[in-house]
C-alpha cells in the first residue's frame, strides 16, 4: 500500500481520544514491513514510511504509545538492514538513521539534539550522511609512538558482542599503549565480565533498546558528558576514542569527538577486510590494518574473584570421584524466539546428555519469569524420566551426594560465567554465553538458529583457543519439519570431536 493509505489510517487512529496501543503496534508493524516490501523489491527507499514511523514514535510522551513505532523502526527495519553484512544495506542504514535523527531535530523535543549536532558542525541530514562516509575512509594510524594517555572505548551494548569484539580491542589497545588509561562506556553488567581487570574503568551508560525514539537517542548526550569528563585533564592529541560500530553512537552516525581522535570499526560492510571470518578475527584484522602489526588476541573475560570464589564453593561438593563430567547449559534467547528450537528439543537433548553416567548438567534459569518457568518445565521433565533434579542458588549448593542429574541454578551473568569456567563444556543457543565459554577456553557447542545468512553465522560464531562448534537449525521455515532426533545426533557427533 502507498504511504497515503497508511497516513490516513494513522490520522484516524490518532484522532481517537485514547489511542489504542495494540492498534498502534499493529499499524507500526504494517508501515515498517511495507517500507521493506519496496526496499526488497528493487532497493527503493521510500522515505515517507520512515517519517511516518518517526511521527508515530514521538507524538506522545506516554512510553506505551511512543514505543510501538520505535520498536517497529528498530526491531523490523534496522535489524533487517544490519544483519546482512552487505555494503548496500549499510549505506541504507546510514541514510535511514540520518533521516531519523534529522526528523527528531525538527520537533520541539529535539532542540538539545540539534544544538549538540551543531557543535560538531552538523546542520542537516546530508551532513550526517557525509560524515558516515568520511569515518569509513579515516586512515589515521594507531601507533605506539602516539602520545596517547587516555583511551575511551564504546560498548557494543550486548554482552556477547562486547566479548567477541571489545575484549579483543581492549587487549590490543593495552599492548599498543601500555601506559594509557582505558575507559569502557557501557552497561553496568560489563563489571561482571570485565571487573577482574583493574586496568579497565567502566563508565555506566544504559541504552534503551526497547524505549521510544527520543529515549534511545538521548543516550548520546550522556555519552558526550562522559567523554568530556574523561578527556578534560588531557590534551586533545592524548585522547582517542574507539567506536566498535556501537549502538551508543547509532553505529557511527552520531559524532562523539574530533575526527583525528576517532577510530571506527566497520563491522557490517561486506568490504570490511574479510568476508569469511568471525568477529574476533575481524577485530584483529582491523587493528592490524591501523597499527601496521600482525598480532592476534582471542576474546577474553576478566570475571571478578568474588564470582569465581562463589562458583568454586558451589561446584566443590559436585566434583568428586563419583562425577565424571559437568556440562553448563543455557537455553535463553533474549526474547528472540527464532533462536529457540523449542522445549521438546531441549528436553530430549538434556535426557540424551544424561545417558552418560556421572554427568551433571548445570542449567541456567535465565532472566525473567518466562525463562524461569521454561527452565522449571525442563527440570520437571528430566525428573519424570527418572533422573535427579535440584533447584539451587549460588549461595546454597546442593547436597554432597548429588552425582548424576540436572541442577537448575539462578545466576547473574558473572556467576554463570564463573560456573562455565568450572565446567567441562558449554552447550546453548546463540547468546553471550557461547562467547564467554570461548573466552574462558571451555569447549562450546552453539545450536545456531534464527538466521540462514551464512555470513551472519560466521561472523557471530564463538571463536576461542578451545573447540568452538555450531549445529545450525533452520527455524525460519516450517517448524514442523524440524527433526529433533537429527539435531541431537549431530550434536552428539560434534561432541566426540573435543
Amino acid at each position: 500500500m502507498g504511504i497515503d493509505f497508511y497516513r490516513q489510517k494513522w490520522s484516524e487512529l490518532n484522532q481517537t481520544p485514547d489511542v489504542n496501543p495494540v492498534s498502534l503496534e499493529k499499524l507500526s508493524r504494517q508501515v515498517a514491513y511495507s517500507f521493506l516490501d519496496y526496499y526488497f523489491r528493487d532497493c527503493s527507499y521510500e522515505s515517507g514510511y520512515i517519517d511516518l514511523l518517526c511521527e508515530m514514535s514521538t507524538f506522545s510522551n506516554n512510553a506505551s504509545l511512543a514505543a510501538p513505532g520505535a520498536n517497529a523502526l528498530f526491531g523490523i527495519i534496522v535489524e533487517s538492514l544490519c544483519d546482512d553484512f552487505e555494503s548496500l544495506q549499510t549505506d541504507t542504514y546510514n541514510r535511514l538513521m540520518s533521516q531519523v535523527i534529522s526528523y527528531c531535530c525538527r520537533i520541539p523535543q529535539g532542540v538539545k539534539l540539534q544544538q549538540s549536532l551543531n557543535e560538531f558542525g552538523i546542520f542537516s541530514q546530508d551532513d550526517l550522511i557525509n560524515r558516515t562516509r568520511t569515518i569509513r575512509e579515516h586512515k589515521t594510524m594507531l601507533i605506539r609512538e602516539k602520545p596517547v594517555k587516555k583511551i575511551i572505548l564504546l560498548s557494543r551494548v550486548t554482552i556477547g558482542a562486547d566479548i567477541a569484539i571489545t575484549s579483543v580491542m581492549l587487549q590490543r589497545l593495552a599492548l599498543t599503549f601500555p601506559d594509557a588509561g582505558i575507559v569502557v562506556i557501557g552497561n553496568s553488567r560489563l563489571k561482571e565480565v570485565y571487573g577482574g581487570n583493574t586496568r579497565i574503568k567502566i563508565q555506566t551508560a544504559g541504552y534503551a533498546r526497547h524505549g521510544g525514539l527520543l529515549e534511545r537517542l538521548s543516550t548520546w548526550h550522556a555519552i558526550l558528558d562522559i567523554i568530556e569528563q574523561e578527556s578534560k585533564a588531557f590534551k586533545q592529541e592524548e585522547v582517542i576514542l574507539i567506536d566498535p560500530d556501537s549502538r551508543l553512537s547509532q553505529l557511527g552516525v552520531l559524532p562523539l569527538i574530533r575526527p583525528e581522535q576517532y577510530f571506527f570499526f566497520d563491522s557490517r560492510s561486506d568490504t570490511s577486510l574479510s568476508k569469511n571470518v568471525s568477529m574476533p578475527e575481524l577485530a584483529n584484522l582491523w587493528f592490524n590494518s591501523l597499527s601496521d602489526t600482525d598480532h592476534f588476541c582471542y576474546p577474553r573475560v576478566w570475571v571478578p574473584e568474588s564470582f569465581i570464589s562463589k562458583a568454586e564453593k558451589f561446584c566443590r561438593p559436585l566434583k568428586t570421584e563419583h562425577q565424571s563430567r559437568m556440562i553448563a547449559v543455557n537455553f535463553g534467547v533474549g526474547g528472540n524466539s527464532r533462536k529457540s528450537v523449542g522445549i521438546d528439543f531441549e528436553q530430549h537433548l538434556l535426557l540424551e546428555l544424561l545417558k552418560t553416567p556421572k554427568t551433571i548438567i548445570l542449567l541456567d534459569k535465565g532472566y525473567g519469569e518466562e525463562e524461569r518457568l521454561h527452565t522449571s518445565m525442563l527440570t520437571d521433565a528430566v525428573q519424570a524420566a527418572g533422573y535427579s533434579a535440584a533447584d539451587a542458588r549460588m549461595e546454597s549448593p546442593v547436597a554432597d551426594n548429588f552425582n548424576h542429574g540436572i541442577i537448575a541454578v539462578k545466576t547473574s551473568i558473572g556467576e554463570m560465567a564463573a560456573l562455565i569456567a568450572g565446567s567441562d563444556e558449554y552447550i546453548g543457543y546463540d547468546s553471550a554465553f557461547q562467547h564467554i565459554s570461548a573466552a574462558l577456553n571451555i569447549p562450546c557447542l552453539t545450536v545456531f538458529a534464527g538466521s540462514n545468512n551464512i555470513r551472519f553465522i560466521r561472523r557471530w560464531s564463538a571463536h576461542g583457543v578451545s573447540s568452538c562448534n555450531i549445529v545450525h537449525v533452520d527455524t525460519l521455515k516450517d517448524r514442523s519439519m524440524i527433526d529433533t532426533e537429527d539435531i541431537i545426533t549431530r550434536i552428539m557427533h560434534v561432541r566426540t570431536t573435543y
